[in-house]
C-alpha cells in the first residue's frame, strides 16, 4: 500500500492543532487529531502529534503505545524512537531507553539529538553501577570519586537527560521559523514516505529553546537482579591423576607477616609518616631508575611531605614465598589532592632479621 504524502490543507490542520496545544488546550487538540485520524488512520504527522498531546497530559502509557506503534509502522523516522526513549526515562526505564536511542541512530546516523540522550543515558546507567558498587563497599574511593563526577555530568540542566517529551512536533508542509513550545528532542515534521523516492521528512528539525526536565537524577536505581544459576557440567567418570610430588605450602605465619609489613609500608604513606615509611626499605634497595638509595630516599621525601593529603589502600596482594624472600603482587589505589590512580603494584621483600623489608619495587606489573 502507498503511504500518504502531506498536503497544505494538511498542513494547515496540523498548524490549527499545533496552536491549540501552545495555548493549552489539549482536549481539543485531541478532538481534532481523533477526527482527523478517522478519516486518515495512517498519518504520521497526526499520530505523532497524539504521542505528544498525550505526553503533556501525563498519560505515559498511552503516548508509549502510540511512539512505539509508529515506529513498526514507519520504522524509517528517528523522532518516534528518540520520544519513545524519553518517556522510558522520565520513568526509569533506562535499558528500554537506551535500546529505543540505538535504533533512533541506526536510522539517522546524524541525528545530533539522539547521540546526545545516549550519552546522557548511559550516564545515568554509570550513575546506578558506582552506587552499586560503593553498596557492596562504601570505601572504595575510585568509585566514589566516578559518582560524585558522573551525578555532576547528570545535573547539567544543558544534558539531554534533563529534556521532556511533551511538545508538538512542526506542521509537515509549512516551515517553522520559530518555535514556541518546548520539545524534547528536534522534532521534524513527521511524513511517511509515498511510494516514490520523496524523502519522509518534509521540514528539517526544529529545536525548541527550552525544555522540561526529565527527573532522572531523582529515579530510584534500577533493581539489580540475582545471579544467574550456572549450568552445572555433566558427571564425569573419575580418572586418578598420576602421583604427583608434595609442594608444601608457604607457612602461614610468614605469609602473615609479609602482609601486615605492606600494611605498615602502605598506612606511614597515607599518614606521611616519611620516617617509617622509609624505614619499610631495607639497606639493598635498588632505587627504579637506577639512581642511588640516599638520592631516592630524599625525592621521596619531598614528594611525600609536599601533598595535602595521601590515601593509599592495598587491594587483593597475593603472596609467593621463597625462603627468606616474599613477592607481593596487589592492586595499589592512590588519591591525593593532586593525582588518582589505580594500579597494578609488586613488591619484592627480604627478611632482615626479625623485620620484612623491601627490596625492589615495580610498578604496573
Amino acid at each position: 500500500m502507498a503511504l500518504l504524502c502531506g498536503t497544505p490543507v494538511f498542513a494547515d490542520e496540523a498548524t490549527d492543532i499545533t496552536k491549540l496545544m501552545r495555548a493549552g488546550q489539549l482536549p481539543v487538540a485531541l478532538a481534532k487529531v481523533d477526527a482527523a485520524l478517522s478519516q486518515r488512520p495512517r498519518d504520521a504527522q497526526m499520530r505523532f502529534l497524539k504521542g505528544l498531546i498525550l505526553s503533556e497530559q501525563n498519560k505515559t502509557n498511552d503516548a508509549i503505545a502510540v511512539f512505539t506503534k509508529l515506529t513498526e509502522d514507519f520504522p524509517d523516522l528517528p523522532e518516534p524512537y528518540n520520544n519513545l526513549a524519553v518517556l522510558y526515562a522520565s520513568s526509569g526505564q533506562y535499558d528500554r531507553a537506551r535500546v529505543a536511542l540505538e535504533s533512533a541512530i541506526r536510522t539517522n546516523p546524524t541525528y545530533a539529538t539522539a547521540h546526545e540522550n545516549l550519552g546522557d543515558i548511559y550516564a545515568k546507567l554509570a550513575s546506578q553501577a558506582y552506587d552499586k558498587a560503593l553498596q557492596l563497599d562504601s570505601g572504595n574511593v575510585g568509585a566514589k570519586s566516578k559518582l560524585t563526577m558522573v551525578r555532576t555530568l547528570i545535573g547539567n540542566p544543558g544534558s539531554a537527560t534533563a529534556k521532556a517529551a511533551a511538545a508538538p512536533a512542526a506542521t509537515p508542509s509549512a516551515p517553522v521559523s520559530t518555535p514556541a513550545v518546548s520539545a524534547p528532542v528536534q522534532v521534524a515534521a513527521l511524513q511517511p514516505k509515498p511510494a516514490a523516492a520523496a524523502p519522509a521528512v518534509a521540514n528539517p528539525p526544529v529545536k525548541a529553546p527550552t525544555a522540561a526536565p526529565l527527573q532522572v537524577a531523582a529515579a530510584k536505581p534500577a533493581p539489580v537482579p540475582p545471579p544467574l544459576l550456572s549450568r552445572p557440567d555433566p558427571v564425569k567418570p573419575e580418572v586418578k591423576p598420576a602421583a604427583k610430588p608434595e609442594v608444601k605450602a608457604p607457612p602461614k605465619v610468614d605469609t602473615d607477616e609479609v602482609l601486615k609489613a605492606v600494611e605498615v609500608w602502605a598506612k606511614a604513606w597515607s599518614n606521611k609518616d616519611v620516617k617509617t615509611y622509609l624505614s619499610m626499605y631495607g639497606s639493598n634497595f635498588q632505587p627504579p631508575k637506577g639512581e642511588s638509595l640516599r638520592s631516592w630516599s630524599e625525592e621521596r621525601r619531598t614528594r611525600i611531605e609536599g601533598k595535602g593529603r595521601i590515601n593509599v589502600k592495598v587491594e587483593a596482594p597475593q603472596v609467593t614465598m621463597d625462603g627468606n624472600a616474599a613477592t607481593v603482587k596487589f592492586r595499589q589505589i592512590y588519591v591525593s589532592d593532586r593525582l588518582s590512580s589505580n594500579s597494578r603494584k609488586t613488591l619484592v621483600m627480604e627478611k632482615q632479621g626479625s623485620k620484612w623489608q623491601i627490596k625492589q619495587e615495580h610498578t604496573g606489573s
